[in-house]
Order: structure tokens, then sequence, then C-alpha cells
């Protein structure tokens, strides 16, 4: 024997630092070695502060991940990642697919991931994908946890926001609550004062809040006050728009609504389909505008008055952002793609008495 141990080479780097491992993290932090990993995962049952110190230990130590990670800063992944809401909503499939086309033409992969309007589960998405590899990321909207944005850094994986803009971080999109209250605007011109809004979950969700909310602005401007009765939420889609409606006709006669702005086509063609259930006709007794400009929205019948949202351009635009900041560019900080409202055959003028 050599003296060097059965299956050992003197490689002659002995006096060279080791790389730090999980163990050091987890010694520097005061923590265990699965904290560390759950930390790093973005898992939500660590605590904050817990996150806080793992972090800072990786920081002062240089751990890296893995060997993924590690070879990140060369920037040779040709992979990037996207996490939408939802891929039951149209709007976010056409962004991925334009998006794709971009990124494919110019070398690169895109992996994605659906975060089912969960912060937490988006977290988690993404902390896999920058563990596994990925050169920059695309997300739906400008609310996320902060863990997100730390993991990131760390990785030093760009991020570009999407379907919002953003004053902090490049973005592609437009401002939700404008939107609304042009809809909003285009009702009350047409005489209606009792509008009822429907929209997915607000919760974490800057894109259905913002909509309530410019609705809810808009009507103020004519000194209305919009009553809790009129404003719903509900999950999504057109289930979600038939429960809504159902809500809406249980009100007595004199304060069910003359108009409803719905958060998506989907939602909209739920609250048309129960109007009907109901004995009530499109747009004759009740005008229905709904957010996105859906496939059905121009074939159905009546066809759908809404605010066409052009989500592939949006998906372009943010493709072409993130390959500017990898190829070492200083992209638009913000691109503004805003909605337009299409008019259809969903609103009418208000029937007087």
């Amino acid at each position: 024997m050599n003296g060097l141990g059965r299956g050992r080479r003197d490689t002659g780097d002995r006096n060279l630092p080791r790389p730090a491992v999980a163990k050091d993290v987890a010694e520097r932090a005061g923590v265990s070695i699965a904290t560390v990993s759950r930390a790093l995962n973005g898992s939500p049952k660590v605590r904050e502060e817990t996150r806080q110190a793992v972090i800072k230990a990786v920081a002062e130590l240089n751990f890296v991940f893995n060997n993924a990670a590690r070879a990140l800063s060369t920037r040779r992944f040709h992979a990037v990642g996207m996490i939408v809401p939802s891929l039951g909503n149209e709007v976010f499939v056409r962004a991925v697919s334009s998006f794709q086309r971009v990124l494919r033409q110019a070398g690169y992969q895109v992996v994605l991931a659906s975060a089912d309007y969960d912060l937490d589960t988006e977290l988690q998405e993404a902390s896999f994908l920058m563990r596994r590899g990925i050169d920059g990321l695309i997300l739906v909207g400008g609310t996320h946890r902060r863990g997100l944005y730390e993991i990131a850094e760390h990785h030093g994986v760009p991020l570009v926001q999407s379907f919002v803009l953003s004053p902090n971080h490049y973005s592609v999109g437009f401002d939700n609550r404008s939107a609304a209250m042009r809809a909003t605007r285009y009702l009350i011109g047409m005489g209606h004062r009792r509008i009822a809004v429907v929209t997915g979950t607000r919760h974490d969700n800057d894109r259905s809040g913002p909509r309530a909310e410019g609705m809810r602005l808009a009507l103020a401007e004519i000194g209305v006050t919009l009553p809790a009765e009129h404003d719903i939420v509900v999950s999504s889609g057109v289930v979600a728009g038939r429960d809504a409606m159902r809500q809406l006709a249980a009100l007595p006669a004199e304060q069910r609504p003359t108009a409803i702005l719905c958060g998506t086509d989907e939602i909209a063609l739920g609250v048309m389909s129960e109007a009907v259930a109901h004995g009530l006709m499109v747009p004759t007794d009740l005008s229905v505008i709904g957010f996105n400009d859906s496939s059905f929205a121009s074939v159905i019948s009546p066809a759908l008055t809404t605010m066409r949202v052009d989500a592939d351009r949006i998906g372009r635009v943010a493709g072409e952002t993130l390959l500017s900041i990898l190829q070492g560019q200083t992209p638009v900080r913000a691109t503004a793609i805003d909605p337009e409202l299409l008019v259809r055959n969903t609103v009418a003028p208000l029937r007087t008495p």
C-alpha cells in the first residue's frame, strides 16, 4: 500500500480548500441538512427566519447546490423556464406557444410548469427548474414569494414578468386596473349603473384583483358604489360563471345588475349560459363583457364583447426580452401591450321602463 488508502488517488491538490457541502451550510446556519435542502427547494414549511439563515450561509460559503447550478454561470443549459398559473386558461397557452417559438429559433428548449394559482407551488416549481438548470425564467404576474427572487439571484437566473407592468423588474404586459376601467366606462356610456363584477380568485393574484378595483374606480367616477352583492369571486371557468349568475339571479329584481364585467371569457360564457336558464336574454336583458378574447368569443351567439389581450404578442416580446438579457444586452424595462375593447353583440343600451 502507498499510505493513501485503498481506492484513493493523490491529486496533488491536498492544500486546496474543498468546496462547501450541505453539512457545512447546515452547521453555519444552525439547522439540519434536511432543513437546508427544504429551504433551497423552496418548501413553504420552512420558517422565514430559518430560510434567511440558510441563504446567508450559502452566500458566505459560496455553496453551490448541485453540479447543474455550478455550470449555470457558463449559460450552457440552453433551456429556459416558464411558469403559468394554469394551462386551462387559453390566454396563457397562447403566450406559451409564442414564447416557445421565439426561444426555439434561438436554440433554447422551454421547460413549462403550472402553479395552479398557488404561489407556494410556483416557488417549488421555480426552485426545481433552477436546480436542474435553466438560463432564464418567465413568470406570470408581479406577485411572487420573496424566496423566489432570492433563489433566482443565488442561481443567477434572470426573470421576466408577463401580463403585468412592474416598475422593479423586466415585464411585458398591461395595467389590469386601467383595462377594467375602460370596459366599465363603456358600460356606463351605454346607460348602465347597476354593474356587477365576477372574477376568479384575487388572493395572491395581481390580475383579477386590479380588474375588480378598476371597475370600482370607474363607478366611483359617476358617484356609484359597487354593492357587495355585485362583487363576486369564483374559481375559474364556465361552471364558475354559471355559479356567479345564479347568485345574481337570486337577488330581488330591483337589485339585479343590468350588466356584468367578467374577469375572463370563460366566466362570461358561463354567465351567459346561466342567464338564459333564468329567462334573461343577452344583451336585451343583460349586458356582458368578457376579458382575453378567447378563440370561442367571436363564434358563440351572441358574439362576446371582450377586452382583447394580445397574448401571442406578450409571449413573443417576453421571449425577446429574455433573450436580450441572456445575450448581455439591456432591453426595455417594461413593455406595455394594452388590451383592446372589441365591441361585438353582448352589450346593449340600458332599457328604460
